[in-house]
């Protein structure tokens, strides 16, 4: 799924005529570089949620052709936040399947197959990809990687789920992966964001995370100046 319902409020002026999935970025939209990013590790679905600017980005995906079966989940009537949005979609999934998830402002060299591979070999419920980035908000695990907190350095909130002794504080970097049964176990649909649910989910699941290294390439592009800085600094690969 690719997370694409979002106002784009930090984009503005570009997003006063279009959605954020239509930014360019390398001359394309980043909806293309989201879903080219999800056929290379063999998606066989993808499923886009659409709010702002809807119509543009249906017909995007309508007038161009893609390996996957590139479908729409219609957030025209109410924005549902992260967690809502998944809960919509989702009858729209393939049964039984492990669900990948991503943010459309995401621009990334990850390899994503040891990502997969690394949520599958441990058997995990879902799986939060993380790095260790200067950020406001981050997410806390223990010694085997396992959520145990959520914490706002600028406003000093915490969410607590699991006291520990030693912790290692990361950034979440817009990218999870989720199995399908947990889904039954996040309510009606509603907005509500997917870490908090995560948070409360990690209290008796396998909610794990996957740190990249630190020299990955990673971009959130969701400002004009990282977007421009983005664009520069992937094209020298720096």
């Amino acid at each position: 799924m690719i997370f694409a319902a979002g106002l784009g409020t930090r984009l503005k002026p570009l997003t006063k005529t279009m959605p954020k999935a239509m930014a360019p970025f390398n001359g394309k939209p980043l909806l293309w570089h989201a879903i080219k990013n999800m056929e290379a590790i063999g998606a066989e679905r993808i499923v886009v949620n659409v709010h702002h600017f809807a119509s543009q980005v249906i017909n995007y995906i309508n007038s161009n052709t893609w390996k996957a079966d590139v479908v729409i989940s219609d957030e025209s009537d109410q924005l549902l936040d992260t967690g809502g949005g998944l809960l919509k979609a989702q009858s729209l999934f393939i049964p039984n399947k492990s669900i990948f998830i991503r943010n459309v402002d995401i621009i990334t060299s990850t390899n994503l197959e040891s990502f997969i591979y690394s949520h599958r070999s441990n058997q995990n419920d879902a799986t939060l990809m993380v790095k260790k980035r200067s950020t406001s908000r981050y997410l806390s695990f223990d010694n085997t990687m396992q959520l145990c907190a959520w914490k706002n350095i600028k406003t000093h909130e915490e969410i607590i789920v699991k006291d520990v002794e030693r912790s290692t504080d990361l950034a979440f970097s817009g990218m999870h992966i989720i199995e399908p049964h947990l889904l039954e176990k996040l309510g009606d649909v509603r907005p509500f964001s997917i870490i908090h649910a995560y948070l409360e989910l990690a209290k008796a699941h396998q909610i794990k995370g996957f740190q990249v290294a630190e020299d990955e390439l990673w971009y959130d592009v969701g400002t004009l100046e990282k977007l421009q800085e983005a664009e520069i600094n992937y094209k020298s690969g720096t």
